[in-house]
């Protein structure tokens, strides 16, 4: 049925309307300029989304099984299950206290009534039991995917952070103190760190520190703890006058091949986006891998006259550590020097330096990862050509050249050296601290080391009842 409208009655309302919208110009004028002014509400991407997906399943892909099966291969027979149960157990255990508070703590904003010392280090507690997150709620952080996504994406780099400290001390620490020990480490030492560099206001991130997607807060952090619980427990007994050689090879180069394909969610993931940024952090992180692995082969080849599988494969990895927080700031040249720098530098890390200090690192956590992701971290100052934030997508209208050269991030600056050095010297402080105390408060309570009976034994069987046939 069709309303038909009187001619002069239509005549009028147009006049009507005419008057009004003159008269009210400054209304209409000032409401298009708050609408101008307000910032766009975030847009949830399909691409980004679906790849920050495929990332976080990478991610968790480079623990279970590619950390397990890489430290599994290097212990003793008698000590695999034992192992790969520390990661399997790491990544339960980390999931549920990521969930109940975690994420909180790493990445929403900290508490204003708290005082402003809070402010910077550690999160709040708005987001405890993620009791705000809805299916299409976003994190500030990351405006183009849910923030579901975003959650569980950095769910798994807490999971794989204390996952690498277990390669320090290998056969040797009870599977309750350890337990007790990872959740403790991830509440007050992971989850600082992480805020301190990528939360919405970290002291570290804003005051320039550098770290695309974890070498400080992953690698350095897990390492230099690494280290600590290495000289709290002492060496593994026999050390010196025993062989700890693997057990099986094999394991541990699928366990390297998974974290080599899976770091490509690790880093390319970083950028949060399906973008230019994730493909040169892809290219990148191939580069400097390929690179370190063949500067260790080569180093251990001219030292000790033969180049061992278990030498390309450490190498490879320190070339992922060492890539890791450059991977959004570098090219491919810089990745280049990156790979072949860490490579070199990690193979003397874990063999000479070991030994000059005489510490029992059993699986060089320590000279892989805390190495390895210093070296990554002071020559992404020396190499970053680019910056971008992934929390802070660039302006289409100047591009992230412009936005590099307004801070001053462009062909090296020197006084990006020294950030970033800022950066690396309060994680290891801080680590080092915490983890002391941490292991020592475990230490008294329920004691740390298992018995020279069970270590002489295996702790497959006199921990989990289970042998390897």
């Amino acid at each position: 049925m069709k309303i038909k409208i009187p001619y002069g009655a239509g005549l009028t309302a147009l006049a009507a309307l005419a008057i009004g919208t003159l008269f009210a110009e400054p209304a209409f004028a000032q409401a298009a300029a708050d609408a101008a002014a307000a910032p766009a509400a975030p847009k949830l991407d399909t691409g980004d989304t679906a790849w920050m997906l495929t990332s976080t399943a990478l991610v968790l892909m480079m623990t279970i099984p590619g950390l397990a099966l890489f430290y599994g291969g290097m212990v003793r027979k008698k000590n695999v299950l034992a192992t790969v149960m520390q990661s399997f157990a790491i990544t339960c255990l980390v999931t549920i206290l990521w969930m109940v508070v975690g994420y909180s703590l790493a990445f929403t904003e900290g508490v204003p009534q708290w005082g402003d010392t809070i402010g910077g280090y550690v999160g709040g507690l708005s987001q405890v039991m993620l009791n705000a997150m809805t299916g299409s709620s976003v994190n500030g952080l990351a405006k183009t995917i849910p923030e579901s996504v975003y959650m569980t994406y950095q769910m798994t780099f807490a999971i794989i952070t204390p996952a690498l400290i277990c390669g320090a001390f290998a056969d040797r620490m009870k599977f309750s103190a350890l337990l007790w020990f990872m959740g403790a480490w991830l509440i007050f030492v992971y989850c600082p760190i992480a805020h301190s560099v990528w939360g919405p206001d970290g002291f570290l991130g804003g005051a320039g520190v550098l770290d695309f997607a974890g070498g400080t807060v992953v690698h350095i952090n897990a390492g230099t703890a690494g280290l600590v619980c290495a000289l709290v427990l002492g060496k593994r007994r026999g050390y010196g006058a025993e062989s700890f050689a693997p057990h099986n090879l094999v394991l541990s180069v699928i366990g390297a091949s998974l974290l080599w394909v899976g770091w490509f969610g690790f880093n390319a993931g970083s950028a949060v986006a399906a973008n230019g940024t994730a493909g040169m952090a892809m290219a990148v992180t191939q580069i400097a891998t390929a690179a370190a692995g063949l500067g260790w082969m080569f180093a251990e080849w001219i030292v000790r006259g033969k180049p061992s599988v278990l030498g390309i494969i450490s190498g490879a990895v320190a070339g992922l550590v060492a890539i890791t927080p450059a991977s959004g700031f570098v090219a491919p040249g810089g990745a280049l020097v990156i790979g072949i720098v860490a490579g070199v530098g990690c193979f003397w890390a874990s063999t000479s330096l070991k030994h000059m200090f005489g510490y029992d690192d059993s699986l060089d956590a320590f000279g892989v990862h805390a190495v390895g992701g210093i070296i990554g971290a002071m020559l992404t100052g020396v190499f970053a050509r680019e910056f971008l934030n992934p929390a802070v997508p660039a302006d289409p209208a100047t591009g992230t050249a412009a936005v590099a050269a307004k801070m001053g991030l462009l062909d090296g600056n020197a006084g990006q050296v020294l950030t970033q050095a800022y950066g690396v010297a309060c994680t290891l402080v801080y680590c080092a601290i915490a983890t002391f105390i941490i292991l020592k408060i475990i230490d008294v309570i329920i004691g740390l080391r298992v018995s020279d009976e069970v270590e002489r034994d295996g702790l497959d069987l006199n921990l989990h009842g289970e042998v390897v046939p």
